[in-house]
């Protein structure tokens, strides 16, 4: 019960301070945040986007998140960079593209989860295994959906900063958008540091922690998804969508200053989640998916039920188009046509 009360005092004492920082949202105020994210993971994606910005922006794309994870060929930390990865000369000719066309670039680092996909482990848990929140668990990632680092490791920080560090600085990067969805993995039996703890409190210190380098150090956004801080007892989204793994009360430790991209990719009546975040004082940053009816609810809904502090939508795509068809993918031209004033 100690432990628990201590971790509950850093993360309040954490956000407080924080909170008392300006929120600058380089957007707000201007014009809604029209938005596509894509993974950006290897050179074909980064110079197939760079040749499309001007085609996405005249469609009237004014932000694009690219996720990059280990994707990019990291000075500090050479091993974790995948094969064709891309080169800082890339970077700038893919921001370069965007700034000439207007467009915001923001950079995604997959922080906590999403840490191995099929039998694939992301480089981080392959070279420093010892992070692993499940460590000799799960020979060839067999049972899990993805593995998770230890948020309590003394050292994992310190590597996940300098990797952010040069994502910030290549990127030129006004805000980072730190993932952390579907994290189904924290505070394990099988981690001798997290066993036990509760695990909205390990959730809201890695936020946290995140957040206090971001906005604290860099002075600039973080964005994240949403989906562990919805209580799926008191909305019926699901396990995907919603934490149904105790994570939800960490909503209430982490700085009202953290922009939520709120992820719902089916048809529904209601999307509750929006003007739930709305009322807890945060931004909020709708996000679909492929299914042009769920697309049309969602926007819909989310215009309905926002304020000022609804930003906008932001359009996945996971693979369901390809990045020079971008500009006729229907789902995407529909949100940007809805906060266009089309």
């Amino acid at each position: 019960m100690k432990i628990k009360c201590v971790f509950l005092i850093v993360c309040l004492l954490s956000t407080a301070c924080l909170a008392k920082e300006k929120l600058a949202i380089s957007a707000q105020g201007i014009e809604p945040w029209r938005g596509v994210h894509l993974g950006i993971g290897n050179k074909k994606a980064v110079e197939q986007l760079t040749s499309v910005v001007p085609r996405l922006a005249g469609l009237g794309v004014n932000v694009i998140v690219g996720e990059i994870n280990y994707g990019y060929q990291y000075k500090s930390h050479p091993e974790l960079a995948r094969d064709d990865a891309n080169s800082a000369m890339q970077i700038k000719n893919l921001l370069a593209a965007c700034r000439r066309h207007r467009v915001r670039l923001i950079p995604q680092f997959q922080c906590l989860g999403h840490q191995s996909w099929s039998k694939n482990t992301a480089p981080l848990l392959i070279n420093y295994p010892q992070f692993d929140e499940t460590p000799g668990k799960y020979p060839d990632n067999e049972g899990i959906y993805c593995r998770s680092w230890c948020p309590l490791h003394p050292e994992v920080n310190k590597i996940i900063f300098a990797l952010m560090d040069e994502l910030i600085e290549v990127f030129e990067a006004d805000a980072l958008h730190v993932g952390l969805d579907e994290v189904f993995l924290i505070g394990e039996d099988a981690c001798t540091r997290c066993k036990g703890k509760d695990k909205a409190i390990l959730l809201a210190k890695a936020i946290n922690d995140y957040y206090k380098h971001i906005a604290g150090k860099h002075k600039i956004e973080m964005l994240m998804w949403g989906d562990r801080l919805i209580d799926a007892k008191k909305i019926s989204y699901g396990k995907w969508e919603a934490s149904d793994n105790n994570t939800a009360k960490a909503v209430d430790l982490i700085s009202k200053n953290i922009i939520i991209c709120d992820w719902h990719y089916e048809l529904r009546k209601e999307y509750e989640s929006v003007p739930m975040f709305i009322e807890k004082g945060f931004h909020v940053w709708p996000a679909s998916w492929k299914k042009i009816d769920a697309v049309m609810a969602f926007v819909d809904y989310s215009k309905r039920h926002g304020n000022a502090r609804m930003l906008g939508h932001l359009n996945t795509t996971w693979g369901a188009v390809k990045i020079n068809e971008l500009p006729t993918f229907k789902p995407l031209r529909y949100a940007v046509d809805s906060f266009s004033g089309k």
